[in-house]
């Protein structure tokens, strides 16, 4: 009897398993004919479309790629990473930034935003998600890990000489496969699990990091080259537990907050096509919250310039936490390329990049750019007397900006980071020029309205037309400055001329400003002088 109802319940058990290969075969072919049917719609892109893409990454290639390659083969690396004996702080650094950078970017555009209608299709029919967001999730993840090895490889070998020894390679390469293993996995779980379960992958992966660390240093001499190897087995083995409860997570994702994140998504990328990038970026803005009263004093008047700028940063808490890590990143990152800007290479790469953190820095530091921009572009609602516009506007982000980049600058300079010989004179007149070249940039960002007509006209040239490359660079024209007047300033020996310069690209990027707000014409001095 006992036997008998064993095999009958193996003989169940059997065929509750082929329901189930059946009904998962079933929802994937269901899920595969939706696809289908939503792919072959009016509105899909076109051959012409995908052809025009393929012809800019194209020029892309020809004109920036093969040539740094080039250069990248006939001269010395930038930086040398020697054996990678103490390389593994680096390599914890860079994990931890990729890991953290994704569970941030999954809160705000994850793997899961697909478009509204066929995301409404399928919520509407009696499939799980996990039947139809699965298979999505592990094909994107798919094509984020395989872009970020390229990309990291790419910048690996343009940067450094980590290729140059097949024993630092394949070191190397542990390391990049374990951050690309982590990264997706890491951009997936920011986007299905919960604010607190984030902060706890954080704060994991930091104290992680920091254990691998200690141990690498604890090692012997001779068993120092095993921290890489070490770092690349625990981002393995970080990627297999985290993408595992991730996936399982999202039978449990919340539709209504996916669906309204997939609708501000294809809001977001309608605006990046058609028209300016900051209005797709204006739908991320946090909404401002509390301290409205703050801003008034018990008299009834309005604070100071400085006071109103802190409270209405302090109302959105998150931006301005960002900002500050930015700014002071920035400031130390900056202080150290500039005072070794004598021994070039890797010192300038730390001058851009302290440029570019205090430029993003600049940005979210408060919401007074918004405010000076609708005052300008509106100036017969407001009056004429925008002199003290000026003031009030940027009083805030000036004082904020230059304080963060001191503290930076200051705290690089008591821990001696910044080890070289240069004078103290000379570095605090390139970092003041670089300040005020990242806020005359920002300000030329701030002040951008919408997309001008005539740089959708085509632009004839014997390579095609080049159209496409001058909305590009109207879309990211502060970055662009910030980039091009760090280079100039690098390349000028002098750094009373280079800060000279810097304020002319700054003063430049201030008129350019002004005359995309309208107020571009002769008596324009005059104006700014009344207060």
């Amino acid at each position: 009897m006992t036997t008998h109802t064993t095999a009958f319940s193996d003989h169940d058990h059997d065929h509750d398993h082929d329901h189930d290969s059946g009904s998962d075969t079933d929802a994937r072919a269901r899920v595969h004919a939706v696809r289908q049917r939503y792919a072959r719609r009016g509105d899909r892109a076109t051959v012409r479309g995908h052809a025009y893409t393929l012809y800019l990454v194209a020029l892309f290639g020809v004109f920036y790629l093969v040539p740094m390659v080039h250069a990248r083969s006939t001269s010395p690396a930038l930086i040398s990473v020697g054996n990678l004996t103490g390389s593994t702080p680096t390599a914890c650094a860079l994990a931890v930034t990729a890991c953290w950078g994704a569970q941030l970017a999954g809160r705000f555009w994850g793997p899961l935003v697909i478009p509204p209608f066929l995301l409404h299709v399928f919520m509407s029919t009696d499939l799980s998600p996990a039947r139809y967001l699965g298979s999505i999730a592990r094909r994107r993840l798919a094509y984020a890990g395989t872009v970020t090895l390229l990309a990291a490889c790419a910048a690996a070998y343009l940067a450094t000489d980590l290729f140059g020894q097949l024993d630092t390679a394949l070191r190397g390469l542990a390391v990049l496969a374990g951050i690309s293993a982590v990264a997706p996995v890491a951009w997936l779980w920011g986007q299905v699990r919960a604010v607190r379960d984030n902060l706890v992958l954080a704060s994991a992966t930091g104290a992680v990091a920091l254990a691998v660390t200690a141990v690498s240093h604890s090692a012997p001499d001779g068993a120092a080259w095993l921290g890489l190897w070490l770092v690349g087995a625990v981002l393995a083995a970080t990627a297999a537990v985290v993408g595992r409860a991730a996936f399982r997570s999202i039978r449990d994702v919340d539709l209504a907050r996916l669906a309204r994140e997939s609708a501000r998504a294809s809001q977001a990328q309608a605006y990046a096509w058609t028209g300016t990038l900051h209005h797709a970026l204006d739908l991320y803005r946090p909404e401002p919250r509390g301290l409205t009263s703050a801003l008034i004093r018990p008299d009834g008047r309005l604070r100071g310039y400085l006071a109103q700028g802190a409270v209405r940063a302090l109302r959105t808490p998150g931006r301005a936490s960002a900002a500050v890590a930015l700014l002071l990143v920035g400031g130390a990152a900056l202080a150290h390329g500039v005072a070794g800007r004598e021994s070039g290479g890797v010192a300038s790469v730390w001058w851009t990049a302290g440029s570019i953190c205090v430029y993003l820095g600049s940005g979210w530091v408060g919401e007074t750019w918004r405010g000076l921009r609708d005052e300008l572009t509106m100036a017969p609602l407001f009056g004429e007397w925008w002199g003290g516009t000026l003031a009030r506007a940027l009083a805030w982000p000036v004082v904020a900006v230059t304080v963060g980049v001191c503290l930076g600058g200051g705290l690089a300079a008591v821990t001696r980071w910044p080890r070289h010989g240069a004078p103290p004179v000379d570095t605090v007149l390139l970092v003041a020029g670089s300040v005020v070249l990242v806020l005359g940039a920002r300000f030329l960002r701030e002040m951008k309205l919408h997309l001008p007509l005539e740089l959708l006209l085509p632009v004839i040239t014997p390579l095609g037309d080049l159209s496409g490359l001058r909305v590009v660079a109207w879309q990211f024209d502060g970055l662009v400055a910030v980039v091009i007047g760090v280079a100039v300033m690098n390349a000028v020996p002098s750094p009373l001329v280079a800060t000279a310069l810097a304020v002319g690209v700054a003063a430049c990027c201030v008129w350019t400003g002004l005359r995309r707000t309208g107020w571009a014409h002769r008596r324009l001095l005059s104006r700014l002088r009344r207060v």
